[in-house]
């Protein structure tokens, strides 16, 4: 049975009256996945079901979803499919776990990194499912890869002729708006495969609204699992869930808050803080002093304060040594802007460290999505014109994205 582009997006948000259950606890949102164990899993009734998951995708609890459905005869999990870091979480960036039986529940276990369209469709076919579930926590940044791999996991699903089921969690840096630049896409890679802004302010469900609407070639069987009880302008620690770090350098909701704007030093010979106990909070490099954060101070940027501060991270850039540089204080994460900020910071290192470099490989441009922010710096531009460099482009995402929000 075929059907349209609008029929699947009508029927995606049906499925959020599905087993409407009270919050799980008082002023707490219910997850998707959740709302799917409280109705019995109809949603799932009859179907051999694979789980696209990692660490993250745990009730309230802590007890994994994996374990959990593995063990409800209501249920017939038949496949479990893990993406970078690997679904226990066993790996680096940059890293997976391959296939392999996993030894608490027997299920097979399927590598989906850097894997997509027919060869990852491949995968779905020889597991044998029927449907496929994705449950991973995100943390609101384009460049952050799981929602990649849930887009890819849409397009090969639709190639293999799955059906496919997204259980919902919060944005842990709200849904409140978007913000920063949008990918063009000639830069199209595995940290961003479509023009989607660089603080998306959406959940994983509202992104796959928006990946089935707009930019997939042919549209996937889409039903969402809503969240009930969460609201746009809610941090993570108003869920009432416990934090897993979805990978190992993002070990806090506070790294989260931070990360879509930081993120933007891996770019740079600076370090990102990787190997530190802060990774994304601490930034710095040999030679740099105090200059770095009262430079950043002036700017008066709201919501945040910088120390000054000096690190040895354990791996990564300046492995064994002591650098200088920054900590990032967020001091009113509701004002809190974190791509200008991270643009500011960028900005402000240029200006009072001589050894500041970009990448070999451009890889800034992967991350920003295009040569601006790159060359605008270069050119001597300030926080407020390389801001101002792609407005036009996110109100054009944000009229798209408004399509499909499913919260308020």
């Amino acid at each position: 049975m075929h059907l349209s582009r609008r029929a699947l997006l009508a029927a995606a948000t049906a499925t959020a009256s599905l087993g409407a259950t009270p919050a799980a606890a008082a002023d707490h949102p219910s997850t998707g996945f959740e709302r799917l164990a409280a109705d019995g899993y109809a949603l799932l009734s009859g179907q051999r079901v694979g789980v696209v998951t990692n660490p993250t995708g745990i009730t309230r609890d802590a007890s994994h979803i994996v374990d959990v459905m593995h063990t409800d005869p209501r249920v017939k999990l038949t496949a479990v499919f893990g993406p970078e870091h690997g679904f226990r979480g066993t790996a680096q960036a940059g890293g997976s776990e391959g296939r392999y039986d996993d030894p608490a529940t027997g299920l097979p276990v399927y590598d989906t990194y850097l894997k997509s369209g027919r060869p990852l469709a491949d995968i779905f076919t020889a597991s044998g499912v029927d449907t496929i579930v994705f449950d991973i926590q995100d943390v609101g940044a384009r460049f952050y890869t799981y929602i990649w791999t849930l887009y890819d996991c849409m397009e090969a699903a639709q190639l293999a002729g799955k059906r496919f089921v997204v259980l919902d969690r919060p944005n842990p840096v709200t849904g409140r708006s978007a913000q920063g630049p949008v990918l063009h896409k000639e830069f199209a890679t595995f940290v961003g495969r479509q023009p989607v802004a660089q603080a998306h302010g959406m959940t994983v469900a509202e992104l796959a609204r928006l990946f089935n609407g707009e930019f997939l070639s042919a549209p996937v069987p889409l039903e969402t699992v809503l969240m009930t009880g969460w609201k746009r302008t809610r941090f993570y620690d108003a869920s009432g869930l416990p934090w897993v770090p979805p990978s190992p350098n993002m070990p806090t909701a506070d790294t989260a808050l931070v990360y879509s704007g930081t993120c933007m030093f891996e770019g740079t010979n600076l370090s990102e803080g990787r190997g530190t106990t802060r990774p994304f909070e601490l930034l710095g490099a040999e030679g740099v002093d105090g200059r770095w954060a009262a430079a950043v101070n002036e700017l008066g940027l709201p919501g945040v304060r910088f120390r000054e501060a000096y690190f040895t991270p354990t791996f990564s850039k300046f492995q064994g040594k002591t650098v200088g540089g920054v900590q990032i204080h967020v001091r009113d994460r509701a004002a809190y802007d974190p791509v200008r900020t991270g643009i500011a910071l960028l900005v402000t290192a240029r200006k009072v460290w001589d050894g500041f470099a970009w990448r070999s490989d451009n890889w800034i441009d992967k991350l920003t999505g295009s040569t601006r922010v790159r060359t605008m710096i270069d050119a001597g531009a300030g926080t407020d014109e390389v801001v101002a460099g792609w407005q036009e482009e996110l109100a054009a995402f944000r009229s798209v994205r408004k399509e499909y929000l499913l919260y308020k």
